[in-house]
């Protein structure tokens, strides 16, 4: 007798490559639209699947797992971020929770690179300009920015990502610095030429450029705070492709209005999609709708990761990239 095929349901649109082979292995519910589901839809989901794919866009809180049928045994988030998921609650539960981790650092560094050459360098004034029709042609002083090659980048959050990072930044020739929970083994400092601070308010007040590359955490939210921004230079720049509540948001569009810091690039928000309105009016900003890992490689890459979490759990294994709560 052939074995139950699991049923999956799918709460966002995914690569259409990835919907394809997902149907192709189990029964699953894809979802029609982009837009995320509703409560009550994510309620139905739980009670009625054998596994959910939640995104990072879907609050699986304690309330939600706990009316749950029955049937849920897995949440095989398609995101290496869980702040959406409760993990010790669905553990408690029974439900197993994995993520789709490693597979997003190349493109989230690239895009922090991107970011500070884009603050430095005054893109989105020059953009502005453009697509205003206000350029009249080139001058000699006109939106002067800064080389980066020479500058201090102090990293907070040397993981995954963070290493990136400072391999680009090294061969852009940018003097590498980091704070981090543990210090880096030598022969790893010296692949980057990194210099290890364990002093955070000690690197900030020294830096260029801080990069902000470590989870969200209660032990990292608002780590960069009032205090801690007023310590930075004020030609200096701040950017943050990981996670908005390491920022204290409204602290920092004070200082970038009042120029004591000189600019910010970010591509994640403290609050989601509710952005401070006068961090949306300043020049000195680049703003981004959370596209760090926007790569149509990546995405398929993360959908690949879900599918092995899924097909190894329903092989009766320990699904290779389960998250439990003292990973958190």
């Amino acid at each position: 007798m052939p074995k139950q095929q699991l049923s999956v349901v799918v709460t966002r649109r995914l690569p259409e490559v990835v919907e394809n082979r997902l149907s192709e292995l189990f029964d699953v519910k894809l979802r029609e639209t982009d837009e995320p589901m509703t409560r009550a839809e994510l309620q139905e989901a739980v009670q009625t699947c054998d596994v959910l794919v939640p995104t990072i866009t879907d609050e699986i809180d304690n309330a939600l797992i706990a009316r749950a049928g029955q049937r849920l045994k897995l949440i095989a988030n398609y995101g290496a971020g869980v702040d959406n998921i409760d993990v010790a609650t669905a553990r408690q539960n029974g439900i197993l929770v994995s993520n789709t981790p490693g597979v997003l650092t190349d493109d989230t560094a690239d895009m922090t690179m991107a970011l500070i050459l884009a603050v430095t360098r005054r893109m989105s004034e020059g953009m502005a300009k453009m697509q205003k029709g206000e350029w009249t042609g080139w001058a000699p002083t006109a939106l002067l920015g800064g080389r980066i090659a020479g500058r201090r980048l102090g990293i907070l959050g040397m993981g995954r990502i963070g290493q990136a990072v400072a391999r680009r930044a090294a061969a852009f020739g940018m003097q590498v610095h980091y704070h981090n929970r543990r210090r880096l083994r030598p022969e790893t400092e010296a692949e980057f030429g990194a210099t290890y601070w364990e002093s955070l308010d000690q690197m900030v007040a020294r830096m260029d450029v801080i990069s902000v590359n470590c989870p969200h955490t209660p032990s990292t939210f608002h780590l960069m705070n009032a205090r801690r921004l007023q310590l930075m230079k004020q030609d200096a720049v701040i950017v943050n492709t990981s996670r908005g509540e390491v920022i204290d948001e409204n602290a920092l569009t004070r200082m970038l209005r009042s120029g004591a810091i000189k600019g910010a690039g970010l591509d994640v928000y403290e609050h989601g999609q509710e952005i401070n309105p006068r961090l949306r009016e300043l020049e000195n900003v680049v703003l981004l709708p959370h596209m760090g890992s926007a790569t149509l490689e990546g995405r398929i890459e993360m959908g690949e990761k879900v599918i092995i979490n899924i097909k190894t759990f329903d092989d009766g294994h320990r699904p290779p990239d389960q998250v439990v709560p003292s990973m958190l």
